[in-house]
């Protein structure tokens, strides 16, 4: 049958993930689409945007998106984030770029095997801190280092940039009642969630298969964006609230987005999360973008999909 319309591109066709512009927040404003672009309309005018070089679409208050652009965003492997006013909450996201179930196989099987759960976790604690042995701590005793650890970056940055801190406050429900600094940081690690999430979907990842964070649908988003948190949203949070700008959230976001691209956090983070959840021999298998159709055969064999087993059985089945 012939389908009307241009072909939607191939996962093979498209930009990778790694390779693209890391998030772009929009806020009160007409998604719509033209030929291959993304179009943004608002009373300061229209803006194009291509839609197979973004990884994140960050959809906020005020936003009407049409079925064309929906339509866009998904066959482009583009992830498309509902998130609230100034980007600080999380309400839904669309299809990643993935065809294939091989990480999420993966990904479960760590998860479900306590030994080898704690071992990710360990090494996800290594990225942060190389300079500290932990192969032999609980996760008791990783989350007492960690806590002492992230304590000692926000002290040091409030000494580098003279901004005073207290303690981390985050009200979900009430952004405007935290001080400057927590809004900085709110917005900024919105941004990140925003961007890891991306990524985690696009590798065909179960966002809510953490490793240390568990029970929450962005756990393993939460899991994954601490990686990089000490690098990028905590330092850019206090040089925002140094800078005392006239909208805290704006410029977080903003910064947050350089901070990412001068760090390189989709090209790293693609492949750390490829190394923390693929073993090397599996990580050299590429095929996370390939139409895969196979059935289960037991044990561990799978079968091509799309072929009839039957042949040859019916004379034996009983005719009831």
């Amino acid at each position: 049958m012939n389908i009307p319309g241009a072909r939607p591109p191939t996962p093979q066709e498209l930009v990778r993930v790694a390779e693209r512009i890391t998030f772009l927040y929009v806020e009160h404003a007409l998604v719509s689409r033209k030929d291959s672009a993304i179009t943004l309309t608002s009373d300061h005018g229209v803006v194009h945007v291509p839609a197979a070089q973004l990884t994140c679409l960050l959809i906020g208050p005020g936003c009407r998106v049409t079925h064309h652009a929906v339509m866009l965003i998904a066959d482009s492997g583009t992830s498309a984030v509902w998130v609230g006013e100034r980007g600080v909450r999380f309400y839904a996201a669309g299809r990643g770029l993935t065809r294939s179930s091989r990480m999420v196989e993966a990904q479960a099987r760590l998860v479900t095997n306590t030994r080898l759960r704690l071992a990710v976790a360990r090494r996800m604690y290594e990225m942060r801190f190389p300079d500290e042995d932990v192969s032999q701590l609980t996760m008791q005793q990783l989350r007492g280092r960690e806590g002492a650890r992230v304590r000692r970056i926000y002290r040091q940055e409030s000494v580098r940039t003279g901004v005073p801190w207290n303690r981390r406050d985050y009200r979900p429900d009430d952004f405007d009642a935290s001080d400057d600094v927590n809004k900085a940081l709110s917005a900024a690690n919105s941004a990140l969630y925003g961007v890891v999430h991306a990524v985690l979907v696009a590798l065909g990842c179960a966002p809510g298969l953490g490793f240390v964070h568990t029970g929450g649908d962005l756990a393993l988003v939460h899991d994954v964006a601490d990686l990089y948190k000490a690098e990028t949203s905590i330092p850019v949070a206090f040089d925002v609230v140094a800078a005392q700008p006239s909208d805290v959230a704006a410029h977080a976001r903003r910064s947050m987005r350089d901070a990412m691209v001068e760090a390189k956090v989709l090209e790293r983070c693609v492949a750390d999360v490829r190394r923390l959840i693929l073993s090397d021999a599996e990580a050299a298998i590429d095929d996370e973008w390939r139409n895969v159709v196979a059935l289960w055969d037991g044990g561990s064999g799978t079968v091509s999909g799309g072929t009839n087993y039957g042949q040859g059985i019916e004379d034996e089945l009983v005719d009831w």
